[in-house]
């Protein structure tokens, strides 16, 4: 292909690249609810944009970006749960009565409302078609019509989900939140978080191993301990940031605090170690949206825990 066939090409890449980067805190909010963590919601969102990406290249007419990117995220997380086995089929009954999407109903207002506070795990405790519905319809706020269009529905099957999963919904947050846990952070990431708050980066390169991956959200992929160490140049010049050993849907995590005296995360990382060594690095700077909707803790004070896997 010539450079003049390939223009066209590069052209709607951008287009693409410029339109879904306004839609990457949305499909999050959709995806993490769907997958039942905030972690997984992420992973979706990174491997659909990619999917997107490469079909651009293959299609003659550019889609409208909304639909399409949640089309492609929605059946890419059903392709996950089912290979987890989490799907349960769900018999579609007669349509439930849903106030019209266009009155200002208390009742409608009061249910969305508490979708929205749900925590996104106890989304998972819905069968799958309600959750979907649920979540497209009170935490994104989509017409009936266009939730049947994605889902392959009819409106009267939507309503019905609809009903269904709201008064789920209702007996699920009726019953007690299982608090997440504060458990004690392991050697590892202690140490880490140590070296990294008295910014002792030659300490941080050591602990890479010589073929670590680093990931941050649209950035490409890093690799390799020469390239990875540029993480910890780039992080020397950010002034007042400082790391907290935290747990998120039971993952060792690390809470990253811009200033000092910030009461509540800007972001998170987490590790994955070979033996004493770091394997790989995803780091969410620049994917902020996902520690908005996490159930993050920090970790316990006291005795850190002896096992360095903190994957």
């Amino acid at each position: 292909m010539n450079a003049g066939q390939s223009s066209p090409n590069r052209d709607r890449r951008a287009e693409f690249l410029a339109l879904a980067g306004e839609l990457r805190g949305e499909l999050h909010r959709y995806c993490a609810r769907l997958m039942g963590s905030v972690i997984d919601g992420e992973d979706v969102v990174q491997d659909t944009f990619a999917r997107a990406l490469v079909a651009i290249g293959e299609i003659e007419q550019m889609p409208l970006v909304r639909p399409w990117l949640f089309r492609i995220a929605h059946n890419r997380a059903l392709d996950l749960l089912r290979s987890r086995s989490l799907r349960k089929a769900e018999p579609i009954e007669a349509a439930s009565d849903v106030a019209d999407e266009s009155s200002a109903d208390p009742m409608e207002v009061l249910m969305r409302q508490e979708a929205v506070e749900t925590a996104v795990s106890r989304f998972a405790e819905l069968p799958l078609p309600q959750r979907s519905v649920v979540i497209l319809k009170d935490v994104l706020d989509e017409s009936l019509r266009d939730i049947a269009d994605l889902l392959d529905l009819t409106v009267d099957a939507v309503k019905a989900h609809l009903a269904r999963g709201r008064a789920r919904l209702r007996e699920i947050n009726a019953q007690p939140p299982t608090l997440a846990e504060a458990k004690p952070a392991s050697a590892a990431v202690t140490r880490y978080v140590a070296l990294f708050n008295a910014q002792n980066w030659d300490g941080l390169r050591a602990l890479l191993a010589d073929d670590v991956k680093l990931h941050q959200s649209t950035y490409p992929m890093r690799a390799g301990a020469a390239d990875v160490g540029m993480f910890f140049t780039i992080y020397a010049k950010f002034e007042g940031v400082r790391l907290a050993p935290a747990w998120v849907e039971g993952r060792e995590v690390i809470a990253v605090f811009e200033n000092r005296t910030d009461a509540k995360p800007a972001y998170f990382m987490w590790l994955e170690w070979r033996g004493e060594r770091i394997s790989f690095i995803r780091d969410y700077r620049y994917a902020r949206y996902v520690v908005s909707d996490a159930e993050l803790v920090l970790a316990a004070e006291g005795e850190a825990a002896t096992n360095g896997d903190a994957s």
